[in-house]
């Protein structure tokens, strides 16, 4: 028999193999890409970061022209790990400290904070120096930090090295195992099928049965059985086939001795003989066909309930993985929205902080220029009546953005909190309400549109606040992106009520509104009409899941194209 050049196994093992080689090549160099490119952003936020702890004293010593203290902060800063060049202009474009790795920067100055890569790679972080005096800003100057791509390198070289020696280790143990169970499997049990088959002898049958060491019941195994049973057929039919003969062998000799006496008689039965005979051999064909079409249908059905069960396991596999990764793109959506709101409170509380920041700065000088003139003597009406104005001024400036930066935190620590619990508590739905609407107004800043609330006062309502926050926020940005994206005065009414033991929700905006068709689909899981444009399809639907499942309520959505979108929400006063 011709030796196979081939195996089957052996093409199987290398398919597999290859296929897993490129999937781990793959999957390494996007970890170590991922790695590279969060490295790159920590550096560059620790850039941004530096801006605050510097730029007032910089921006100081340059309004003083007292460029030796800058060049010791531009000193100072060379020596952090982080920074391989520092670059100090003043407000005419002169470099007043130019060290450490640096690019050619433009002539104008720099008007706000940005982030560009350079040749050679490096990056930098450059931004303007403002000082305030008396509610005026002057610009004096601006900074450019330096980082490059050999800092990134020595955080992640730890990390991709153990990511490549990880790599490795696997692919070693994978391929071992793979050989290991490819050999012990298939490769020598088909060896050993293929040598005890060539081995035939059609002679003697009984010595050409199958003896395979194959413990588990598989395809082979089965294979095995299937042609033992042939054999033990063909052996059957070998001995029945001889019987008969030797009894047509014994009528001949009978009707020989009577030939002479009974020819005639002989030869009717002879002819009636044969052509039973014939019959019979008929009758034995169509048996054995029908036996080999018997058991060709039962080995078809046994393969087909195989598959059958095989594919209904992996269906059941692939829906139990389907539904884990759709809750997980609900929980992402859900933290997605909560990030945005950190981004916008978090600029926003920024600019009276800032601005606190000043004024006290200011109002610390003027105390120092009075405590100078008292200790000098030289301290005069004119002078102390002054001090107080601008003090008055300045305190009252510094309380109002100090109260203004607590109101938008106060507002966004419950709504966030909220957010990420899951905690059934008492709220005051028409105060709760305004702090959602208040943690939302920077998405709010550059537009007019206006949102229109009417709601009871003292509606006490036990739910999950976190559930309610939610509905809102997506709502009111539903609106905000899909709704009122081109219209530049968009109006927003929210109106509550309660009816018994349930309160109802009538939201509306006068947004462009959806068609019939898009409607249908509005609470569907992924469909969204801002494909490819940063939609997700998620956010309708989570709002019907947190009615329908966290508030045991019902929603409904109406809408008429180029009339606006409304909802209507249903639930029970007090949840359980």
């Amino acid at each position: 028999m011709a030796k196979v050049k081939t195996g089957l196994s052996k093409k199987l093992l290398t398919r597999v193999l290859s296929v897993y080689f490129v999937l781990t090549l793959v999957v390494t160099v996007g970890q170590i890409l991922t790695e590279y490119l969060n490295a790159k952003n920590h550096i560059q936020s620790e850039l941004q970061t530096l801006k605050n702890t510097f730029s007032v004293s910089l921006t100081r010593a340059i309004w003083e022209l007292n460029y030796i203290q800058a060049d010791d902060l531009a000193n100072g800063l060379m020596a952090l790990p982080i920074v391989e060049g520092v670059q100090i202009r003043d407000e005419n474009g002169a470099f007043i400290a130019n060290t450490g790795r640096t690019s050619k920067l433009p002539a104008e100055m720099i008007t706000s904070g940005i982030m560009l890569d350079h040749p050679g790679g490096t990056f930098g972080y450059s931004f303007p120096l403002i000082f305030e005096f008396s509610g005026r800003t002057s610009h004096v100057g601006d900074v450019t930090l330096y980082s490059s791509a050999s800092i990134i390198f020595g955080r992640i070289e730890v990390g991709v090295f153990f990511l490549i020696g990880n790599a490795i280790i696997k692919t070693a143990f994978l391929v071992f195992l793979f050989l290991n169970a490819f050999r012990q499997m298939l490769t020598d049990p088909l060896e050993e099928l293929t040598q005890q088959i060539s081995e035939f002898d059609v002679n003697r049958p009984e010595s050409s049965k199958l003896h395979l060491h194959i413990e588990d019941d598989n395809e082979l195994k089965l294979l095995q059985v299937s042609y033992n049973e042939l054999i033990d057929d063909l052996i059957d039919y070998k001995q029945k086939l001889r019987a008969t003969r030797n009894d047509l062998t014994d009528a001949n000799r009978r009707l020989d001795d009577q030939n002479i006496m009974l020819e005639q008689e002989v030869a009717k039965k002879t002819a009636s003989l044969s052509k039973i005979m014939l019959d019979l051999e008929q009758q034995k064909d169509e048996l054995i066909i029908n036996q080999r079409e018997l058991r060709q249908e039962n080995e078809n059905r046994q393969y087909i309930e195989d598959e059958l069960r095989k594919r209904n396991t992996e269906l059941a596999d692939s829906m139990e993985t389907v539904k884990l990764a759709k809750d997980q793109l609900i929980e992402s959506e859900r933290m997605a929205s909560l990030g945005g709101l950190v981004a916008g409170i978090a600029h926003d509380v920024n600019t009276p902080i800032g601005v606190g920041v000043t004024a006290a700065s200011f109002l610390q000088e003027r105390i120092k220029n009075l405590q100078t003139a008292y200790e000098d003597k030289t301290l005069t009406g004119k002078t102390m009546s002054t001090f107080l104005s601008e003090a008055n001024q300045t305190t009252e400036l510094l309380m109002g953005n100090l109260n203004r930066a607590s109101d938008l935190i106060s507002s966004f620590k419950q709504v966030a909190v909220d957010q990420t619990s899951e905690a059934v508590r008492d709220i005051d739905l028409k105060l709760y309400i305004h702090e959602v609407i208040q943690s939302l107004a920077p998405n709010f800043k550059k537009t007019s549109h206006s949102i229109s609330v009417n709601c009871p006062e003292k509606l006490i309502v036990k739910c999950a606040p976190g559930a309610i926050a939610q509905i809102f926020t997506n709502m009111i940005m539903n609106s905000l992106i899909h709704g009122l994206d081109d219209k530049e005065n968009g109006k927003i009414t929210i109106d509550v009520s309660q009816q018994n033991d349930e309160v109802v929700v009538k939201y509306a905006d006068d947004g462009k509104g959806l068609s019939e068709e898009n409607l249908d689909r509005h609470f569907d899981a992924f469909y969204t009409t801002k494909r490819g444009k940063g939609g997700s399809g998620l956010g309708t639907h989570i709002m019907y899941n947190l009615v329908t499942q966290t508030l045991d309520g019902k929603i409904t959505a109406h809408s008429v194209v180029g009339e606006g979108l409304s909802y209507e929400i249903r639930f029970p006063l007090q949840s359980s």
